[in-house]
């Protein structure tokens, strides 16, 4: 067998010119790269080492023939005349791995089972001995990849995939790969950082990846040390001197690494669940001693003990895959950001993000920028200084505090001078005042996010007089007002609910999440109000029972008030908040007209009118719907506000409830959709079609003297004009806007129905 072996290094994508430079460092010889591989020369040593030491690889392929393919029985032939009893036992294991195609083979598992006969043909005894398949832990792993009419036949030296350290048992939701995380770290220079002593903290640490491989990295411990089983340990090719030596000198140099004086590693994460399982890796992987995780948001994470301490602060955030993920996301970035500017002054950040334009919304620059892929998934790496010259504030400072922030950055890099140490009376040493903290500006608003910002406060400065007056502390506060920012913003006492009307299909995609990454970076700042307390959702044209589904499950409710009740409403789970504020006129109406009277809420959602209807003082109030869980969600506010009793909440299709109904109603509230087709209902409802029929059978159970009101949503909605021959009909719409939809006066209709 040659001395020098022509040997494949795959990796992931992206990660090739840094595998090059690792490889030759490790002894690779005329190294080139290839798509995700690089291709060299090395001895048996070398290729080892590389098995050993390579944080970058996937796999090492030790090749062993190139041949020329026209078709399958080329492919049978160059592959039966390999002398396989040099690679292995005739009773061995084996698995074979085929990429590639063209030449008459156009599937990989064909290709497959063509190389894996010609070995068994090759390896059967007359004694019927052969090699099984073993897919799993194979004595032997063959690779064969069709490369333009040439086969390449290679032996797999590494086994599993060298990405699988194997101190990672447990992991989150969407773990980086050890060797990605390990090339993250070096294209942000931590191999430099750590050979000054300096420290390293993940404000996002997960199960603690970036960390253990930071640990390795600066204990000079070789990545797959720990590794028991090679897919070279049963090859007959084997040297186990030679790796013996290998694997004694790396694990002299981890112990002497492990020796020096621990690096300062800290890692931070906001889940519990994910604190014991980041643990267990650091103990896996031996490195207790240097790496600690602790339960943080990322606005509390302190990556400096002491006020000399430099290093490089690495995080990947959440991409976001859920709609509504991007209010939480932008202020995750916007909270990294300022905690960089606020506690890490002079230090190094590396953001791996798939979200780059958020990276831009962190309030400082990033000075290098590379690409990478996650799996499928195009990524980059922002590279930052974190000095004052490349922060992106805006002006909002005084003259004072930008003095005594200069004051506190010179104090911080002064060297420290001993201090006379002070004692109490008895006897006790006196603890220093703790330095002020340095003031920490808002990033700067683009100039659009600014215009935003002002017609936010222009509207908030005049509504919230109005809402204050009338005891109101839910309303609407920006509707769509400028048309490139188009959302309903609502505010629900100290929470601020965002709705985002998907831009038409004209409006360029990159332009529109960027407006609304502006506004959102906007709404915390003009309406001073905490960044946790937005929730953004998007409302889209729905059909049938979308605008109903579920769209989170945190089941978290909030109690406003309106008019003297107490309502719950729910600002996560549903497209709506369980409270309908445009309505808010006509509740009121019904609370002031209800006394002494028989109230029936058709269509009732949470049956905020009939808690209206009941702190008026109705005799009784009955609220129809098809929905348990509103119905539910109903008998909630009618508890809250102590109106349990003479209140009955009714579950069925409100059509056919009319019509088996005998009750008589003095005041009667229908507010339909404007389309339903719930499976617990016979047909579709549509409320174009089938309002007359409808109002119809409602009127039926209208008591002499009682008032229907009647309103709906539905934009193009006509009322029949011959209902007003059988009924008096009078249209109360503009009576039913408050200033604060004053701008929207279609947002619904409403009229008052009366026998005639």
């Amino acid at each position: 067998m040659s001395d020098r072996f022509e040997l494949f290094l795959t990796c992931p994508k992206g990660l090739e010119g840094l595998l090059v430079e690792e490889a030759v460092g490790l002894g690779l010889e005329e190294a080139r790269e290839h798509t995700s591989a690089v291709r060299g020369m090395a001895d048996m040593e070398t290729a080892y080492r590389l098995c050993l030491w390579s944080r970058l690889a996937n796999r090492v392929l030790l090749v062993l023939k190139r041949f020329p393919m026209k078709d399958a029985e080329d492919l049978y032939h160059g592959v039966l005349d390999v002398d396989w009893q040099d690679h292995m036992l005739a009773d061995g294991t084996l698995a074979v791995e085929f990429s590639g195609h063209g030449s008459g083979i156009d599937n990989t598992h064909f290709g497959a089972l063509k190389v894996k006969d010609a070995i068994v043909d090759k390896l059967r005894t007359p004694s019927g001995e052969r090699p099984s398949i073993d897919k799993l832990n194979p004595d032997l792993r063959i690779h064969l990849r069709l490369d333009r009419g040439e086969a390449i036949l290679s032996l797999d030296l590494s086994g599993h995939s060298l990405h699988q350290r194997g101190y990672r048992l447990q992991q989150g939701a969407a773990p980086l790969k050890e060797n990605l995380a390990a090339a993250i770290l070096i294209r942000a220079g931590w191999p430099r950082i750590a050979a000054e002593g300096g420290a390293l903290a993940d404000p996002m640490c997960g199960v603690g990846t970036f960390l253990v491989e930071a640990g390795m990295i600066a204990a000079d411990m070789a990545p797959n040390l720990r590794r028991q089983q090679w897919g070279f340990t049963a090859w007959l090719g084997h040297v186990p001197a030679l790796w013996k030596k290998l694997h004694e000198e790396a694990t002299a140099r981890a112990a002497a690494g492990l020796a020096k004086p621990p690096l300062w590693i800290r890692g931070y994460e906001a889940d519990p669940r994910l604190i014991q399982p980041g643990r267990n890796n650091v103990e896996r992987a031996g490195l207790s001693e240097w790496i600690k995780i602790y339960q943080g948001e990322v606005a509390t994470f302190e990556p400096r003990p002491d006020q000399n301490q430099k290093g490089l602060v690495i995080c990947n955030p959440p991409y976001g895959e859920r709609l509504g993920d991007e209010a939480s996301l932008l202020y995750l970035y916007q909270n990294l950001g300022e905690r960089l500017r606020q506690a890490c002054l002079n230090w190094e950040a590396a953001v791996f993000t798939g979200a780059p334009d958020l990276g831009k919304r962190m309030g400082i620059r990033s000075h290098k920028q590379y690409s990478f892929w996650n799996g499928a998934l195009p990524c980059k790496l922002l590279l930052i200084k974190v000095l004052p010259d490349q922060f992106v504030t805006g002006e909002r400072r005084t003259p004072e505090q930008r003095q005594a922030e200069r004051e506190q950055a010179a104090y911080d890099q002064a060297p420290e001078v001993p201090q006379e140490r002070q004692y109490n009376k008895n006897g006790n040493p006196i603890k220093p005042a703790p330095a002020p903290a340095p003031v920490v500006e808002q990033a700067r608003l683009s100039e659009g996010g600014q215009m935003f910002a002002n017609r936010l406060q222009k509207n908030l400065k005049l509504l919230s007089k109005w809402a204050k007056r009338e005891g109101v502390d839910c309303y609407r506060v920006y509707d769509a007002d400028m048309p490139e920012y188009s959302m309903a913003i609502d505010l629900y006492h100290d929470w601020v609910h965002v709705q985002e009307y998907v831009a038409p299909k004209s409006i360029d995609p990159e332009k529109a999440s960027a407006r609304l990454f502006d506004a959102l970076a906007a709404i915390p700042q003009a309406l001073n109000i905490d960044k946790s307390r937005v929730v953004i959702k998007r409302r889209e044209r729905q059909s049938g029972t979308k605008q109903y589904e579920r769209q989170s499950a945190q089941g978290k409710f909030t109690e406003v008030n309106e008019g003297g009740v107490k309502l719950l409403v729910n600002l996560t789970d549903y497209l709506d908040t369980g409270l309908f504020l445009d309505h808010r006129p006509m509740r009121l109406r019904i609370q002031k007209e209800a006394a002494g009277k028989r109230f029936l809420n058709l269509f009732c959602y949470t049956a905020t009118a009939s808690v209206h209807a009941a702190k008026g003082g109705a005799r009784s109030t009955t609220s129809v719907d098809l929905s348990k869980t509103y119905l539910d969600w109903a008998r909630r506010n009618l508890s809250l506000n102590g109106f349990s009793d003479k209140n009955r909440l009714e579950q069925g299709d409100v059509m056919a409830w009319l019509e088996a109904s005998r009750d008589e109603y003095d005041l009667i509230f229908i507010d339909p959709p404007t389309f339903s087709n719930s499976k617990r209902m016979e047909g579709v409802f549509d409320v174009q079609r089938d309002h007359v029929q409808l109002l119809d059978l409602a009127m039926a159970r209208l008591a002499p003297g009682g008032v229907l009101y009647f309103s709906n949503n539905f934009r193009k909605f006509q009322l029949e004009a011959n209902l007003s021959e059988r009924y008096a009909v009078q249209e109360i719409t503009a009576k039913t806007i408050d200033p604060d939809f004053a701008r929207n006066s279609k947002i619904h209709r409403a009229w008052k129905i009366m026998a005639r």
